[in-house]
Parts: C-alpha cells; sequence; structure tokens
C-alpha cells in the first residue's frame, strides 16, 4: 500500500516519494535541486493523498466514439491547503499541482526556542499572521509543514484551522520528516487528526530538532 497505518501517523511509502526524500536530505544536495525536490515530493504527496483519502464515482461521459462510464474522484474540488509559512511553500507548490483548485491559507507561526523547551517537551509558538478561506464540512483540509518535530508549530496551527468554522470532513497534517515526539503530541492534542508523513526519524536532537543534514538544516526549515 503507497499509504501504510503506523498508528498515530501514516506513511507515505511511495517509491518515488522515499527516492526523492533521500535526495533532498543528501548533504551534498545544493539549494536550488532541494527545492525543486520538495515542489516534487509535494505533488507526490498529493496524488497519494487523492488514492488514499479521496472516494471516485462513476459517471456517464460521451467520448467522440461512444458514451461509456468512467471514474472521478469526488472532493477533489473541496479542498483547502494551509501553507505554514515559510517552510512549507515549495512543498506546497507541490500539492497545488495535484490539486490545482485548491483554496488557500497561510500562516506565519514559529517557536520560540529562546525561551526553552517546556516540561512536556514542546516550545511556546508565536503566530503572526492567520488567513485562511472559508472552511465547510465537506472540505479536505490539508496543513502542510516539512518538518514535524516537537509538533508544537503544527499544534498551534492546527488550532487556529480548527477555530475557522466548522469540522471538515478531513483534516490532514501533512509533513516530509517527522519525529515520535512530535507524532505522539499532535495525536494527544488533536486526536481526529490524520496525521501523514513520507519518514518518521528515531529521535529529536538535544536542542529539539531532527537530526537533519543538508538544506533542511537551514533555519528557515526548522519546524
Amino acid at each position: 500500500m503507497p499509504i501504510d497505518d503506523r498508528g498515530d501517523a501514516s506513511l507515505v511509502t511511495h517509491a518515488l516519494a522515499k527516492d526523492t526524500l533521500s535526495k533532498i536530505r543528501d548533504v551534498e544536495t545544493e539549494q536550488v535541486e532541494f527545492r525543486k525536490g520538495l515542489v516534487k515530493l509535494g505533488r507526490v504527496c498529493g496524488y497519494e493523498i487523492i488514492d488514499g483519502h479521496m472516494e471516485t464515482e462513476y459517471v456517464s461521459i460521451t467520448t467522440p466514439l461512444a458514451e461509456t462510464t468512467g471514474e472521478r474522484v469526488t472532493g477533489i474540488d473541496n479542498v483547502v491547503i494551509v501553507n505554514v509559512l515559510r517552510a512549507a511553500t515549495p512543498f506546497v507548490e507541490g500539492l497545488l499541482k495535484a490539486f490545482p483548485r485548491a483554496r488557500q491559507g497561510v500562516i506565519s507561526a514559529s517557536r520560540n526556542e529562546a525561551a526553552g523547551r517546556g516540561a512536556d517537551g514542546t516550545f511556546p509558538i508565536s503566530v503572526d499572521y492567520v488567513k485562511l478561506p472559508t472552511i465547510g464540512p465537506t472540505d479536505t483540509v490539508i496543513v502542510a509543514d516539512p518538518m514535524l518535530a516537537t509538533g508544537s508549530t503544527m499544534s498551534a496551527v492546527l488550532e487556529h484551522v480548527g477555530g475557522a468554522g466548522p469540522e471538515p470532513e478531513q483534516l490532514i497534517a501533512l509533513s516530509a520528516v517527522s519525529a515520535p515526539e512530535g507524532v505522539t503530541h499532535v495525536a494527544d492534542e488533536h486526536p481526529g487528526v490524520d496525521l501523514l508523513t513520507v519518514a518518521i526519524d528515531d529521535r529529536l536532537d538535544e536542542d529539539g530538532l531532527l537530526p537533519l543534514s543538508g538544506s533542511l538544516d537551514e533555519p528557515t526549515m526548522r519546524p
């Protein structure tokens, strides 16, 4: 299965997703190729969300030669993508290739690393800007942030999304790389959210960061 249930989170196991993630995490990958890879990864994840989270329906269609029956994805026009600025921008660019008619929202959120981690292992979060479209009960909402470390930022963003209107049909927290601590935190704080990621690392480092190599270590890419 391209999406594998791992309890609190699900893994995108598509070979192209894993290959792309491996390339962008490589220390030798330059910034331009990193961004292109993150766009590609977002596109693959978008297609996997369509395949694994959306239903299809049979419809009658007219081809140049005959009447026949085809299948269409239901709900593909009822998608909201929330960009967690600014790390998720190329990731969202890829998602929009899978969902070109998606409505978009942006939330600028960052953690206060100077304050240090609390007793629960999370950081205080500053939310500086929120712009969300109207969210309805038939929508699929995808909150995109490339890295889920402590889960502090994602949890804060989900609080804002949850307060933006009626509960959507599906609420998906999508990341490229996650830590077990972040997965557990978000699952505990937001049990109705589907956590979807391409990889789950072993642990966080002593600073509450994923021990990555290459471009993902840049401050603008920290969760």
